[in-house]
């Protein structure tokens, strides 16, 4: 997509040559948390995982402005996250 490979350069992260990857259930298996985006009932689920499921709009054919939002909200989904998970003053 390239207004996301666009949105992702602007904050200095190239992704021109990633590909989209499939949750596999040995990621899941080894996931303490496993975060999906709208992949519903056909993403491996295992007992005593954490799920979150994270309503982000689709950057297919959206605009670099648009994906830009995408990506900002992401980070502050991730920012959070990281917050919540480890202990005050580790990085």
């Amino acid at each position: 997509n390239p207004a996301a490979v666009e949105a992702m350069a602007e904050v200095g992260i190239d992704i021109s040559a990633a590909t989209p990857k499939i949750l596999t259930v040995d990621a899941v298996k080894e996931s303490d948390v496993c975060i999906t985006m709208g992949c519903g009932d056909t993403c491996p689920v295992f007992p005593g995982k954490r799920y979150l499921d994270w309503q982000l709009e689709d950057p297919s054919g959206q605009s670099v402005a648009a994906v830009r939002r995408i990506r900002d909200d992401i980070k502050f989904l991730v920012d959070g996250l990281i917050k919540e998970i480890l202990p005050e003053g580790s990085k």
